[in-house]
């Protein structure tokens, strides 16, 4: 089936404490963009990808595609005002049967090895969001306080979000909610049940100065 992955990168990144968001940020003498976009290349050659980029950034990314990737396979569209008006702006590109792969654009340490089984349990289930489980003591804030939650009954939420698009487009036609905090949220409150597969620990999101050293450290790993 047709594969369409959408990243989403349409964020400022101010965690960073830098003048350019994170996507453009240099690891290892490339943008960080580059490495997200590479790996759905490389999981599947015939992929298609809509990159979602802040309107002011749209050349930086243009930049990136020219540089190192066949532009004939990838679109820029604008982002929104949040994550949710972002997807949902990118998806407007889609009309056709096929799955949708969400990720973020700074999650650059994803692996065409996730990717593909993302792929497969969404081909089967219709859905495919990884997740790993959480090592930490996890607490709950509550109006009295605060209570511990069972860690092994909690997982951690990655990207790529995977999608049939019979179940993502129409969900995404749903008014907004402040409780959409990914595709996952907004497809579950349209009712359908969301189908988790086991992700990988190394697949970290680029928030902070210190994610961007953990993400060269990988790298480097990678390629020892």
């Amino acid at each position: 089936m047709k594969k369409i992955a959408l990243i989403v990168a349409a964020g400022k990144g101010v965690r960073m404490n830098h003048d350019i968001p994170k996507q453009f940020l240099l690891l290892k003498n490339k943008p960080v963009l580059y490495y997200t976009i590479k790996a759905f290349i490389d999981a599947y050659p015939d992929i298609e990808i809509i990159l979602v980029l802040p309107e002011e950034h749209i050349g930086k990314g243009q930049e990136i595609i020219d540089g190192y990737f066949d532009n004939s396979r990838l679109r820029i569209y604008a982002g929104g005002r949040t994550r949710f008006h972002s997807v949902q702006n990118g998806l407007s590109l889609i009309n056709e049967e096929c799955i949708i792969f969400v990720h973020d654009g700074v999650r650059c340490l994803v692996t065409p090895h996730l990717i593909k089984k993302c792929y497969e349990a969404a081909i089967e289930q219709g859905s495919a969001i990884p997740v790993v489980e959480c090592s930490d003591s996890i607490r709950l804030l509550t109006a009295n306080g605060n209570k511990i939650l069972d860690r092994n009954k909690v997982r951690l939420v990655q990207t790529p979000q995977t999608f049939h698009s019979k179940i993502l487009l129409p969900a995404y036609k749903i008014d907004y909610k402040e409780t959409f905090t990914d595709e996952a949220s907004v497809v579950e409150s349209f009712g359908i049940k969301v189908n988790l597969i086991e992700g990988e620990k190394d697949n970290i999101k680029i928030t902070t100065p210190e994610d961007l050293l953990s993400a060269e450290y990988f790298l480097q790993k990678k390629f020892l």
